[in-house]
């Protein structure tokens, strides 16, 4: 019987051997028998097509055709990308420090960083960029202009540039820097928004983040004792998952699982754990998110949502739970290659997107809510997998008005404050700066001459009743009338501007104040105005309304 037992398993163990040899032997079969059909495709195209064929651009489209059947994060990096892919998942770079961006024909500054080079030599918002070098930059492009001012730290750039002048004519300036290296802050705010309440803003996730909101949050806490603290993650879309953890660890204790990743490999099968001490333990948090939240933002947020360390105000969050890591490849490229799901501290997994099946027309299937399924937070609060995170408190973005908009697409407020501080030296702190009314109305009267147009939604649904109406055959039928509604509903820009008064001139203020202030100005002046910043502070400073969220069972 022994030795029976003994043939029966060896036999079960060759067989299964001889499986796992067969499909490993029909999988390379498979790669390989492609990649001949490829590179001898290639080969017959080289030599026979009608005319010279671009190498690296037709490799470049087969392989961005090839990724694109898969999910919009596994991504082909070639050599002169690099630069790029580096300043994303480092925020480092050597240049000026400065945004810019395309304005008519000219490329200009539109927000200089806050003590770099850029901002030192006294480069505005609106300075437009005519020359680098001795190098015109007419009609270049933005990434052009801005391959010319990067450059190694410790090099000189001279740039020309052309400056709005009170009167409305222009100056021309010649500015001489010398390049620096470039660290974009993961934190570029943070301040009291109450005199018990802190605030962090917390932009990216790059090399540092975790120490950056570690330093805020104990700047804060030496000058009081702090009722809440409010981290903001609000438009974030990501970065470095080691950094998300290193976040969630300034407010939870160490040795905490933050986050694990599972993927097909076992290598990939890993747990992140808090390493270090906490700043932290009991103020309470608060964490602003939104539905531009995404990726390490979802860890952190999820994280102390699933540990019952924070209270999550604002709308659903994005819904990444994919984890990408780096692949180098020959010539200096890389290949970013989503290899893992990650799972938050309750079990969860977040990823609202089924890349691997797709609908008919090959568009993406999303989670039905009847597949999602309930997890339990350390406290035994109810939260769920497949869509995101759910705020804890549900808060309606503010939504911009179509003037709102249309006033933004079309440049009106940038230059609106370009001409403003043209004409004044200095202003009233960034707290305290308001338009007047006389102020709000010369607004109105340098609006009023330009340019701009939109449509409401009552005018979108009525042209689109015009034409079911058409394709019905009614329409000549109710073009009287048609006509009639459309007169009386056609929109007035004069009224529109009295109408959302209070949302434009904030922006208006917002943007003046970024021109003396800079990106620290911008922020502080939008936090007067934030009304889930305002619910943030009433939810810490209620004193048990934390408690009470973070403790109810659902």
């Amino acid at each position: 019987m022994k030795r029976y037992k003994k043939i029966l398993i060896g036999g079960t163990v060759a067989a299964m051997l001889l499986l796992t040899f067969s499909f490993t032997q029909v999988n390379y079969f498979e790669v390989t028998k492609n990649l001949d059909i490829f590179t001898t495709l290639y080969k017959e195209l080289n030599t026979f097509y009608v005319d010279t064929l671009n190498p690296q651009k037709l490799m470049e489209a087969g392989i961005k055709d090839m990724l694109e059947g898969l999910d919009p994060y596994t991504d082909y990096i070639p050599e002169e990308d690099m630069d790029e892919y580096r300043l994303q998942t480092t925020g480092k770079y050597g240049g000026i420090g400065a945004i810019i961006g395309t304005r008519n024909e000219w490329v200009m500054v539109t927000e200089p960083y806050e003590g770099f080079p850029a901002d030192k030599a006294g480069l505005r918002a609106g300075d437009k960029i005519i020359e680098v070098d001795g190098k015109s930059a007419r009609n270049f492009k933005t990434e052009q202009v801005s391959a010319m001012l990067k450059g190694k730290p410790g090099t000189e750039v001279v740039v020309k540039i052309l400056r709005l002048k009170a009167d409305g004519s222009e100056e021309q300036m010649t500015v001489k820097m010398i390049r620096e290296e470039i660290k974009i802050k993961n934190v570029p705010y943070y301040g009291m928004v109450d005199d018990k309440v802190g605030y962090i803003r917390l932009s990216n996730f790059t090399d540092r983040a975790g120490q950056e909101v570690k330093n805020a949050l104990q700047a804060l806490e030496a000058k009081t004792k702090l009722k809440g603290v409010i981290l903001d993650l609000r438009g974030n879309p990501g970065g470095l998952l080691n950094e998300a953890v290193n976040v969630v660890n300034v407010f939870i204790d160490r040795n905490t699982e933050v986050v694990s990743t599972k993927g097909k490999l076992e290598e990939w099968n890993k747990s992140f754990y808090s390493l270090n001490d906490p700043v932290d333990l009991k103020v309470p948090v608060v964490v602003l998110a939104d539905g531009g939240s995404a990726s390490a933002s979802e860890i952190v947020a999820g994280a102390l949502q699933d540990l019952d360390r924070a209270v999550v105000i604002g709308q659903k969050t994005y819904g990444k739970g994919l984890v990408q890591s780096t692949r180098s490849l020959p010539f200096g490229a890389k290949l970013k290659v989503t290899t893992a799901k990650y799972y938050i501290p309750s079990g969860r997994c977040i990823q609202a997107i089924n890349y691997a099946e797709r609908n008919e027309d090959g568009s993406v299937k999303r989670i039905p809510d009847s597949l999602k399924v309930a997890f339990k937070t350390r406290n035994g609060r109810t939260v769920y997998d497949g869509a995101g995170i759910d705020p804890d408190l549900p808060a309606e973005a503010e939504k911009l008005a179509n003037i709102t908009i249309s006033l933004i697409t079309k440049s009106l407020m940038f230059d609106f404050a370009n001409e403003y501080r043209a004409k004044h030296d200095k202003i009233s702190s960034a707290t305290d700066f308001k338009l007047s009314d006389k102020e709000y109305a010369d607004f109105v009267a340098w609006v009023n001459k330009k340019e701009y147009d939109y449509t409401t939604k009552s005018e979108k649904t009525l042209e689109a009743l015009k034409e079911i109406a058409e394709k019905e055959k009614y329409f000549e039928s109710i073009k009287a009338d048609y006509e009639t509604l459309k007169k009386s509903m056609m929109h007035d820009k004069q009224l529109d501007l009295e109408k959302e008064k209070a949302q434009i001139k904030s922006m208006v203020e917002e943007e003046i104040v970024s021109r003396y202030y800079l990106s620290t100005g911008r922020t502080q002046t939008a936090l007067r105005s934030d009304n889930e910043v305002k619910l943030a502070v009433e939810v810490l400073k209620d004193g048990k309304k934390v408690e009470e969220i973070l403790a109810k069972k659902q």
